[in-house]
């Protein structure tokens, strides 16, 4: 008999009148490997060969740790009017299941890096945390989910979204946000996630994680929710139950459509956007910090729906 995590909260919550905090399930170490893979790829800019290595990348892995995969390929037409391939990769654990989570991240990285102390505006970013941090976040939830499934009637996506940070942010954002908007206007059935956590910039060396503004207002009752789990399992020092302001990303097209959803972002890296932004300046303890509270949000989800 194999006993999972998801069935011992279960049983604790019902003997104890409360669950208890998760275990922890993610691995830091293979974390940061994955990150120095993708940023070993080279820049990961929509139409480079980077871009082409990454998403084949992905593709192999998310087939060999989930129960299936969907690919979503279109072509986004730039306002500069570049032809620009795009590649949404979702992992699924249990599809037919009617409830669900899903988790996002942007795996594409920015062609310029454009930031006002970057030291080579003309130069692209490496993007170990600003796309590799999130990416090697989901990857290991892929990993925690296929070692110890979830009851079959809970189910799990898990987005690997393309083009977030091709453009401008404006106001308005011009060739931005593509990946996530194409989901939003074509989600994968059965069902609407119960809700959705953008995972992004979640790497960083003493980065802290606060309370972005639009999750605030879409799903306040979700941001608790992950706040809450962050805070059981001890990274309340680093899930700070402070503000940050409004945040354009990932979550902001899938609020549109009518999904409740957050952003959990290490908002303020120095390293945004600028070439310094490489696997150097990751911290396992902040990727560790993310990673378990991403899977612990899920175990104690599925345990009491």
């Amino acid at each position: 008999m194999r006993v999972h995590p998801w069935l011992l909260t279960a049983v604790a919550l019902v003997a104890c009148g409360g669950p208890p905090p998760p275990t922890p399930e993610f691995d830091a170490a293979a974390a940061l490997a994955r990150i120095e893979a993708q940023v070993a790829f080279g820049p990961r800019v929509p139409g480079t060969v980077g871009h082409g290595a990454m998403a084949a990348w992905l593709d192999s892995l998310a087939r060999m740790g989930s129960d299936s995969v969907v690919v979503q390929r279109w072509t986004h037409l730039s306002a500069d009017g570049d032809s620009l391939p795009m590649v949404n990769v979702i992992a699924r654990f249990n599809p037919a299941a009617r409830d669900r989570l899903l988790y996002l991240a942007h795996w594409d990285t920015r062609p310029r890096a454009d930031s006002p102390t970057s030291s080579d505006p003309s130069a692209p970013v490496s993007g170990a945390n600003d796309g590799g941090s999130g990416v090697a976040v989901l990857l290991g939830v892929m990993d925690a989910l296929q070692r110890s499934p979830l009851p079959a009637d809970a189910g799990v996506d898990l987005l690997f979204v393309d083009g977030e940070d091709y453009g401008a942010f404006g106001p308005p954002p011009v060739d931005v946000l593509i990946g996530s908007s194409y989901y939003a206007s074509n989600p994968l059935p059965p069902a609407r996630p119960d809700f959705a956590v953008v995972w992004d910039m979640v790497g960083g060396r003493d980065a802290r994680f606060r309370k972005e503004q639009y999750s605030m207002i879409a799903a306040p009752d979700v941001v608790a929710r992950v706040w809450r789990v962050a805070e059981q399992m001890g990274y309340g020092s680093v899930f700070m139950d402070a503000d940050v302001g409004a945040i354009t990303d990932d979550h902001v097209p899938l609020i549109n459509a009518g999904i409740r959803a957050i952003d959990v972002i290490g908002w303020g890296d120095p390293h945004w956007h600028t070439p310094n932004d490489t696997p150097d300046k990751i911290s396992t303890e902040t990727l560790a910090a993310a990673g378990n509270v991403a899977i612990g949000v899920i175990r104690l989800w599925a345990a009491e729906r």
